[in-house]
């Protein structure tokens, strides 16, 4: 993968703590862009064709991952916590995680776990844990000494990156795919169609806080007020636990989210997507999701949006460590480019008739 996505997944930012991502974007879409737009939350996004007769699209990933939060310290200095997005606590279980303070500075720790050696004869050791059951240790040997480190309540606790390509270099393993990639997508969509002649204005960046309920995605539609949108997310695959043919495969292309529980997709958008696709040989396949995108939220906006989510197929989010195929990264890529270059006025008055 490019620097810029591991650039991305390397940086800390919990739902309410996008700020540093936020920089590395502004910084990325400045000489890119017409001008730059934000919203109150912290949603940011670059603008091209601001003065298009046509369709006013809006495309975003989103830049919050989930992590946790302090909520206490114990007298004996491990760390209490809460989940910032959904986080399961026995998938947390023993993994290194740091907590970043509001300076900047990085409190390595370690989820606290007990051996099978503390845990025989113990018939509670297998319960399934939440992840506020969990403690984080930092080293600290009392309270005073966990707060002289710096530890303080409300700070985000974000997992330790382990970024690495697999032995055949065609997948890339990484904490924070969901949804740094997405982001990473809208910079580069920038990038390639800063020349172009579009025909319609562009506004392409990443929202906040969508792991705790779509709120980015809500203040951004009221800011840019899109005619279309495309979110740009990962979604988890279950090809390695025997998924169905709609439950997403790495390596076999985009994935057209044809249903989730908060947007049933826009049949004439769904009819287009597919057209698109084909014309230009761009690999997809369909997805049935049962959790929701910021698409699930800009639907709903003012009258009504058009929305799509362009998928990229991804094992194992919402843990310490995930894993995409760089296949995939290429077909979102095309996917959201022609997409882009697709939507005239009357591309989009047919893709409205077509409810």
């Amino acid at each position: 993968m490019r620097d810029l996505y591991v650039d991305l997944v390397n940086l800390p930012g919990a739902p309410s703590f996008e700020r540093q991502v936020k920089a590395y974007v502004k910084k990325a879409i400045e000489p890119l862009s017409e001008k730059i737009v934000e919203d109150k939350l912290g949603s940011i996004f670059g603008v091209l064709n601001a003065e298009s007769k046509g369709p006013r699209v809006m495309v975003a990933g989103h830049m919050d991952e989930v992590g946790g939060m302090v909520t206490g310290i114990n007298e004996n200095g491990l760390i209490k916590m809460i989940p910032l997005g959904g986080m399961n606590g026995n998938v947390y279980l023993s993994q290194r995680m740091n907590i970043h303070t509001d300076s900047g500075d990085v409190i390595p720790g370690v989820t606290a776990s007990k051996p099978p050696h503390l845990t025989r004869g113990d018939t509670t050791a297998d319960k399934p844990l939440k992840f506020e059951d969990l403690l984080l240790d930092v080293g600290a040997d009392s309270k005073e000494h966990a707060q002289s480190l710096g530890v303080k309540i409300g700070q985000q606790v974000i997992s330790e990156n382990q970024y690495t390509v697999t032995k055949d270099g065609k997948k890339f393993i990484s904490k924070a795919w969901d949804n740094r990639f997405g982001v990473g997508i809208a910079i580069e969509v920038l990038e390639a169609l800063k020349d172009e002649a579009l025909p319609c204005s562009l506004y392409a960046g990443a929202t906040v806080q969508e792991e705790v309920g779509l709120r980015g995605a809500q203040t951004a539609a009221g800011l840019v007020k899109p005619d279309i949108f495309l979110a740009v997310d990962a979604s988890p695959c279950a090809d390695s636990f025997d998924g169905d043919e709609i439950s997403g495969k790495l390596g076999k292309g985009f994935l057209v989210r044809f249903y989730d529980p908060s947007a049933l997709m826009h049949q004439g958008m769904k009819k287009h997507v597919e057209e698109i696709a084909e014309k230009h040989n761009i690999p997809y396949q369909y997805y049935q999701s049962k959790g929701g995108t910021d698409a699930a939220r800009v639907q709903l906006a003012h009258d009504g949006v058009v929305v799509a989510t362009i998928g990229m197929p991804a094992r194992y989010i919402h843990s310490n460590t995930s894993m995409i195929h760089h296949d995939d990264y290429m077909a979102v890529k095309s996917m959201v480019i022609a997409l882009i270059k697709s939507f005239d006025q009357a591309t989009y008055e047919t893709i409205k008739s077509n409810v």
